[in-house]
C-alpha cells in the first residue's frame, strides 16, 4: 500500500469508534488517508482526534468555498486510489443505491470514478431487511465491493450478522486491492454450495455439499487480482470477504443470477445443484394422513446451468464444470465435458465412503480436450489455489 491515497469515509454507527485504529494502520503499512466524517459519524469520533491520527485535513462540508477554492468535491473524490466507506450504515448504503447525493460524502460516492469499497456495520434486523438487502444487492451489481460483515454480539445486545468487519480483515482486503496478480482485471464468475428445492413451506430437495470447495476457490481467484462474482446456494461455510456474493436459493434463481452477471472472463460452476425440482411446489404443508397414504410427488428437471453457460451468446472465455461421481469417475466426467460443451471438467469422487461430500479434503481429476489429470489428494484450500493458477495460466 505504499504511497496509495484512500479516501476514507466514516458513517455514523458505533463502529466507527474503530476507525482510529484502522488508520494508524493503514498509514503504518505506507497509505496516505484522506478522512471525511459525516455529520453523524461525528457524534462517535471527532474531527480532532482523526485529523491527528491520519495527518491531514478531516472534510466534513459539501458547501466549504475556501476548500471548494482549492481542491473541490469532484477532485477529492477522483484524487483517490481507492474510496472505503468503514462503517457503512444502512443510511449510506441506501443512499448509494439510490444514488442521492446530500452531503459531502454521498457527493464524493456519486462523483467517483475510483473503485469503491464498504464495510457494513448495523443490527441484524437491520441488515436483515428486505430493504437493506435490496440495496446491497444493487451495490454489487455496481460494482462495490463489501467487507463483511460478520456474525457477531451487537452494541444493543443481540447476535447476528451485522458486525462490522474487523481492522485485520479490512486491512487485508484493501492490501490485495493494490496487490497486482496474474488475475488482475479479470471478472471470473463461480457458483456454489447446494441448492434447495422447495417441496412445501417446510421441506426441500437438497444434497450434502458444504460448499467449501467453491468458496475456497473464489478465495484463491480473488488473492490472484480476480474480481469474483460468487453466487451461492443456501451453504454450510460462509463466503469468503473481498467477493461480491449474491445468495440464491433454487437452481431457477441462481441461473438467472448467473446470466444477470454475465459477461464474465472465466465461469467456475462448482455448485452441486439439483437435478430434479417438485413439479408445482405446495403452498402449505403436506399433512400426514391417518390412513397412510403416502403424497405423490411430481418432478420437473431443473434448468441446466452449466450446458446454459456454454452454449450462451456471452458465454465466458472459459468455462469449467464439477464432476460430482460415485462410480466410474473418469468415464462420466468425460462424457459430461463433451455433452455440456465445457471446457474443463473436475471430476471427484463423492462416494460416502471417501468423505470428500462435506469434508475437508478433496482429490480430483482436471479433464479437458487435453486428456485427464489426476491430483493427489489435498486440502480443499490447496486444491482451489491449484486451479486458480490453472485457470490465470489460461486466460493470459
Amino acid at each position: 500500500m505504499n504511497e496509495k491515497h484512500i479516501l476514507l469515509i466514516i458513517s455514523g454507527g458505533i463502529a466507527a469508534v474503530k476507525t482510529p485504529d484502522l488508520i494508524r494502520r493503514l498509514i503504518a503499512q505506507g497509505a496516505r488517508v484522506t478522512p471525511v466524517l459525516t455529520q453523524s459519524g461525528a457524534q462517535f469520533v471527532t474531527p480532532l482526534s482523526i485529523a491527528a491520527l491520519a495527518r491531514s485535513k478531516v472534510y466534513t462540508e459539501l458547501f466549504d468555498l475556501t476548500e471548494e477554492a482549492q481542491m473541490g468535491h469532484i477532485e477529492l473524490s477522483r484524487a483517490a486510489d481507492l474510496v472505503l466507506v468503514a462503517p457503512a450504515t444502512a443510511h449510506i448504503m441506501a443512499k448509494m443505491a439510490q444514488g442521492m447525493a446530500d452531503d459531502l460524502a454521498t457527493t464524493l460516492l456519486l462523483a467517483t470514478d475510483t473503485a469503491v469499497m464498504i464495510a457494513p456495520s448495523m443490527n441484524v434486523r437491520m441488515w436483515q431487511h428486505p430493504a437493506t438487502q435490496r440495496n446491497l444487492k444493487q451495490l454489487q451489481e455496481d460494482g462495490v465491493q463489501i467487507i463483511g460483515p460478520n456474525d457477531g454480539e451487537m452494541a444493543c445486545g443481540e447476535y447476528g450478522p451485522g458486525r462490522m468487519a474487523e481492522v485485520d480483515e479490512i486491512l487485508a482486503q484493501v492490501a490485495g486491492f493494490f496487490c497486482s496478480g496474474p488475475l488482475e482485471g479479470r471478472h471470473v464468475l463461480v457458483t456454489s454450495g447446494p441448492t434447495h428445492e422447495p417441496i412445501d413451506p417446510v421441506r426441500y430437495i437438497a444434497n450434502r455439499s458444504s460448499g467449501a470447495q467453491g468458496a475456497a476457490l473464489a478465495e484463491a481467484l480473488r488473492d490472484l487480482g480476480a474480481r469474483v462474482s460468487f453466487v451461492t446456494g443456501p451453504a454450510r461455510v460462509p463466503p469468503p470477504s473481498g467477493v461480491d456474493v449474491y445468495p440464491v436459493q433454487t437452481a431457477q434463481e441462481m441461473l438467472a443470477a448467473v446470466e444477470r452477471l454475465l459477461p464474465v472472463d472465466a465461469a467456475v460452476f462448482a455448485a452441486a445443484v439439483a437435478d430434479w425440482r417438485i413439479a408445482g411446489t405446495h403452498d402449505q404443508k403436506i399433512k400426514k394422513k391417518s390412513s397412510g397414504d403416502l403424497p405423490v410427488l411430481k418432478f420437473a428437471e431443473n434448468p441446466d446451468i452449466l450446458a446454459r453457460v456454454s452454449a450462451h451468446e456471452m458465454r465466458p472465455q472459459l468455462v469449467v464444470g464439477f464432476a460430482a461421481e460415485t462410480e466410474n469417475v473418469i468415464e462420466n466426467a468425460t462424457e459430461k465435458r463433451l455433452r455440456k460443451g465445457c471446457d474443463w471438467i473436475v471430476a471427484n469422487d463423492v462416494a460416502p465412503e471417501t468423505g470428500i461430500m462435506g469434508g475437508a479434503c478433496n482429490k480430483v481429476t482436471v479433464i479437458g480436450a487435453a486428456g485427464a489429470e489426476t491430483w493427489d489428494e489435498m486440502p480443499k484450500s490447496d486444491v482451489a489455489r491449484q486451479l486458480a493458477l490453472r485457470i490465470a495460466d489460461a486466460l493470459t
